[in-house]
Parts: C-alpha cells; structure tokens; sequence
C-alpha cells in the first residue's frame, strides 16, 4: 500500500512539475469531453422535445380527414368522412384497436352569464379521451348514455374556464350556452400543452350526437353524417401500415376511388412521424459521437507525444530508480498511471463542465420552450467518453511506459 501511495506521489509530483504542458493537455481533452456530451445533449433535447409534442395529441394516432379525388370523369371532387366510414372501420379493420370520430367547428359562440369566448366546438364519442390526450382536471368524461340521449352537456378546456368564468370562479355544474343551446359543464380539463398554446385549451367538448343534429359541417354537398375527422390506434405500432391499409381500403371503397390513390387520402401518421424524427437524432447521435471519439484519439495522440517527452526528460531518473531496485513493473506502471491520471481528471472536468452548463440552460429556458427540451446529459454518452478516455489512456501510455521500463540503468545514468 505505502509502494502504491509513493508511485501515486511520484505521479502527480510530475504533473505538477510541468503544469503548462498538462494544464493544456487535460483542457484539449475535457474540451473535447464537454463538447461531445453537449451536442449529444442538445440532440437528445430536440428528440424527447418532439416526442413530447406528439404526445400531447395522443399516443400511436393516425389521423385522417376528408380528401378530394379523382372522379371517372377525371374531375376532382371532394369528399367527407361520415359515421359510416367509421363504424366500417371498427367492425371490419382487424388491425385497428381504438377509433373515434369528431365534428370541429370555429364559428360558434360561447357564452356564460359572466363572459363569452370564442375558439372550436368539438362533437365528440365517449371513448374520444383514450384516442386523443385530454387530460380531465375536474368532473368527469361524456359518457356513452351522454351520446345516446343527446344530453346537453359539456367539457370545457382549461382556459375556456378562466374566459368565461373570470376571477377564479369554479365553472364546474355551471352553464354556458353555444349559440344559443344552452349546455351543462360536466367536466374541466387540464391544461394541455405549454408555453402559451391556447387552441387545445379554448375548446368545447360536447356529444357527438347533438352536435350532429345542431351544428353538423356546413357547406354545399356535405354528406349525411359527415365528420371533420376520423382518427385511429393501430392494435400494435408496428401495425399502423396494415391498418392504414385497412382503413384505406374501407374509405376508397365507400367514397369511390382507388385505395393505392394516396393523392385522395390526407392523413398523418403519428406513430411515422415519430420513427422519422428518432432516426434523425440517432444518426446525428452516432455522427457526433463518432466525431468524439476521433476528437479524444487525436488527444490520445498528444497524451503519446506529452509521455514520450516526459521519458525522455526523465531518464536519468528512471535509470537511478531501477539502479535503485525498481522493477520493469513499477517504472511501467508509474508511466501509465500518469497518463490515466491526466485523461482521467480531464474526462471528470469536461463532464462536470458540460452538466453545469446544461443545468444553467435548463434554469434559464424553464418549460416554456415548444419542441424543445433543454440539453441533458445522456448516460450512454458519458460512458461512451469515459471509456474511450480510459482506451485512449492505456493506448497512448502504453508504449511510452514501455518505452521507460526497457531502459538500462547504466545507459539511462549517462544520459545527458
């Protein structure tokens, strides 16, 4: 243990004799450290930032809407998903777990005895909660009776609440009325999103059955039954081009136009989207910290050039140490030591730098930021740098080490 503790001595007692040189050689390698985790990091926070976005909508949704298609006489005319299309869909889609249809309208006014508001009125299915993300504050969700009955109810967003019912007033089992038809508030939702988005959180939710029947689509040529939108879960996410395939067979089949028209379908996959942006941020991941791995084994590079000058300057110490009785061993490990020492503390001061710098940049962004989370360390990535740190250290020592624990001490002790 004292053998140990005296070649530790040696080695920073060596370090500290050539300060500039290793202060340089340690900054090029934590730099080097902090900039890979950084970026990593940075890229990390686009991924999760647009991972979160998608999940304020929902989990694994493929949404779809009425397109326009090529008619036989090879004109375009526009077309309408009805509840037709989606009661198809939910008995003859096999690889479609959940679906949900809706009514969305723009121009409706809302109105309670304190104030009125504007933003979209929503027909919605009891089931519309476990499809999209509506997160429920206070009250409950519609309910299937809700539908069937026609009740006059509602669901209201979060900051419809605070317009219509000011200076914190509870708007839950009150009234409001949307143009005119008056509803009950049954429900609040949280808020959804952040930063300052209100579209989602100035809606109305209503049944989707009374909203047919009082404010159904306007327009010319609008189908019995028509919806703004049909939306969907594939039974697995690795299922959602089967079941797109499905839907899609349903819909041209009701609508009639070919199924391979993917001009006469608009719809967004979701669950795409996402695998989209997750091999983006992976290649970038992998580039990046290919170029940090290049980055250290050029600072390996100067850790080589750094111990061969250190042997050479200590030759005569290293031949009056073996003259001395010290074994090829411990001239080789004192060597090695040094270099790791060196790698080591630079790996811990560039990691150390790069996370207080994501802590100050996560303070200061807070959780406003829309599709972008604050850089964070990743842990693969900060093994990812220690270990290559600890690799690039043995390499790079090894052969001055070696270089010193081959000399001779008769040899060494002549040395200039």
């Amino acid at each position: 243990m004292g053998f140990f503790g005296d070649i530790v001595g040696q080695v920073f007692r060596a370090i500290w004799a050539h300060k500039l040189r290793s202060f340089l050689t340690m900054f090029g390698i934590a730099w080097g450290v902090a900039s890979l985790l950084l970026l990593i990091g940075m890229g990390e926070g686009f991924r999760s930032g647009q991972q979160r976005q998608l999940k304020t909508l929902g989990e694994n949704i493929i949404m779809m809407w009425g397109g326009t298609m090529l008619s036989n006489q090879g004109t375009l005319r526009p077309y309408q998903l009805t509840i037709n299309d989606e009661a198809e869909i939910r008995t003859q889609a096999p690889d479609v777990a959940n679906i949900t249809g809706f009514i969305q309208r723009g121009d409706l006014k809302q109105q309670s005895q304190y104030q009125s508001a504007g933003g979209a009125v929503m027909g919605i299915e009891a089931n519309y909660h476990t499809v999209r993300n509506l997160p429920l504050g206070k009250g409950r969700y519609l309910n299937d009776q809700d539908i069937k009955d026609r009740r006059m109810v509602a669901i209201i967003g979060k900051k419809s609440e605070t317009l219509l019912f000011p200076n914190g007033l509870n708007g839950l089992g009150e009234f409001i009325t949307v143009n005119g038809y008056r509803f009950q508030v049954i429900g609040v939702a949280q808020w959804i999103g952040r930063g300052n988005r209100d579209f989602d959180n100035q809606k109305v939710y209503i049944p989707l059955s009374v909203m047919a029947d009082i404010f159904p689509i306007k327009g010319n040529n609008i189908a019995q039954g028509a919806l703004t939108s049909i939306q969907y879960q594939p039974i697995d996410p690795t299922h959602n081009a089967l079941a797109k395939d499905e839907v899609h067979k349903i819909v041209a089949q009701n609508h009639n136009f070919d199924p391979e028209d993917q001009e006469s379908i608009e719809e967004w996959d979701t669950i795409k989207s996402q695998q989209t942006v997750g091999k983006i941020f992976t290649a970038m991941d992998v580039f990046l910290g290919g170029v940090g791995i290049v980055t250290l084994a050029l600072g390996a590079v100067g850790i080589v050039n750094i111990m061969l000058v250190t042997v050479s300057e200590r030759t005569r110490e290293i031949g009056l140490l073996k003259a001395l009785g010290a074994t090829k061993t411990s001239i080789l490990g004192q060597i090695m030591l040094e270099g790791l020492v060196l790698t080591g503390v630079s790996g811990f001061v560039g990691i150390s730098a790069a996370a207080i710098f994501m802590g100050v940049l996560h303070a200061l962004m807070g959780n406003s930021q829309i599709g972008f989370d604050p850089p964070r360390i990743v842990p693969w990535s900060a093994a990812l740098a220690m270990g290559t740190l600890t690799l690039c250290g043995l390499l790079a020592c090894f052969y001055p080490a070696r270089q010193a624990a081959m000399l001779e001490p008769v040899e060494a002790l002549r040395k200039d």
